[in-house]
């Protein structure tokens, strides 16, 4: 057992008093956000304490999903909440880690460790009794280091079978953070849905290398909008801006991103991690796991969907394209389709007509 045992909340709202924990916090080199916590009333339910600890600004939708997720439990009165975000270089995250472990000893801690795995992993091993929950592409730690990531390949395939059918140039961008698994699984899944209604279409695809750059990001979709592309992906911050300006369709990415440009977002992919909260509420109610969460990101189980495709961006969608794509959701949801996980990088150019599942799918 370790001899950091958690305490109660009322307890650690003493130890956070005194310790003044907002600027350790700045001290580590994040930007703390706005504290969203609640707690039950005096001699009322005590609630679980989550501590949201983030590598990027929230205004990323990554880490923006796992935020939403977690303030939706406050407001479902589940949950007291706070969070820690900017956290950018592997020292930082590790000394803000041992911070909140040590001084508000929280019931779980989340976040994303993808830039600082080692970092992470290391202040994981030396709390055990903490869960610690974290956006990762490697595998769970015993005994406490559970992992999540972003399952999208479903809304991807639909999303993909939107853009195929909107495109008059038969050229679609996409503009992704870096090829990685869990990006390439997103675009490739596009790329198959777009062979669906327009096997003719060529994708052409960048990466920024990095997760957050929205200038870079609105760059790059403008090289393919100079290449021809006249609809495009999203998977990173900056595209939309983009769109917007040449007057083309979109698709967003993680949160419904249409309010960015009511004319010209058609749909989104949408992340919706509160599944994966309540899993880990549950280790923080109960004892730490090592599992891996990400089945609770796929449709079916409602960690995922596409956002209500928006008819009314430039150009129009017509009906018959919205119910193949509905048509399709519902054979995702009763199992009858499968949407291929293909990790494997995505060329930069893409006949989609030479494209296929990969084997054994």
């Amino acid at each position: 057992m370790s001899t950091h045992s958690r305490r109660t909340p009322r307890q650690r709202l003493l130890v956070a008093a005194a310790a003044s924990t907002l600027t350790v916090l700045a001290a580590c080199g994040g930007t703390t956000g706005e504290e969203t916590t609640t707690g039950g009333e005096e001699g009322g339910e005590e609630l679980p304490l989550i501590y949201g600890v983030y590598a990027t600004p929230l205004e990323e939708p990554w880490d923006g999903a796992i935020h939403a997720a977690l303030q939706s439990a406050v407001q479902d009165g589940v949950i007291e909440y706070k969070h820690v975000d900017n956290v950018n270089t592997s020292d930082s995250m590790a000394r803000t880690l041992r911070n909140i472990a040590a001084n508000e000893q929280p019931d779980a801690i989340m976040g994303d460790a993808f830039a600082a795995e080692e970092a992470v992993r290391t202040v994981a091993a030396e709390f055990p009794d903490i869960p610690f929950a974290f956006g990762s592409g490697e595998d769970p730690v015993e005994p406490n280091m559970s992992v999540f990531d972003n399952w999208l390949q479903d809304p991807g395939y639909l999303a993909g079978m939107l853009a195929g059918g909107l495109t008059e140039t038969d050229v679609i961008g996409v503009v992704g953070a870096m090829p990685i698994p869990e990006v390439n699984r997103i675009v490739n899944a596009f790329v198959l849905g777009i062979k669906e209604t327009n096997p003719e279409a060529t994708v052409k695809v960048s990466f920024i290398n990095t997760f957050f750059d929205p200038a870079a990001a609105k760059q790059a979709a403008q090289a393919h909008v100079a290449a021809d592309a006249d609809v495009l992906f999203a998977e990173r911050d900056g595209v939309i801006a983009a769109a917007e300006e040449a007057d083309l369709p979109a698709v967003g990415m993680m949160v419904d991103q249409e309010e960015e440009a009511p004319k010209h977002v058609v749909t989104s992919l949408i992340w919706n991690m509160r599944p994966t909260v309540d899993a880990v509420v549950e280790q923080a109610t109960s004892q730490p796991q090592a599992v891996n969460l990400g089945e609770y990101s796929f449709m079916k189980v409602g960690g995922s969907e596409l956002a209500p495709i928006n008819t009314d961006i430039v150009g129009g969608v017509p009906q018959d394209l919205v119910d193949q794509v509905e048509e399709k959701k519902q054979e995702i949801m009763d199992g009858s389709f499968v949407t291929p996980v293909d990790e494997s990088a995505p060329a930069g150019s893409i006949d989609v007509s030479e494209v296929s599942a990969p084997s054994g799918q």
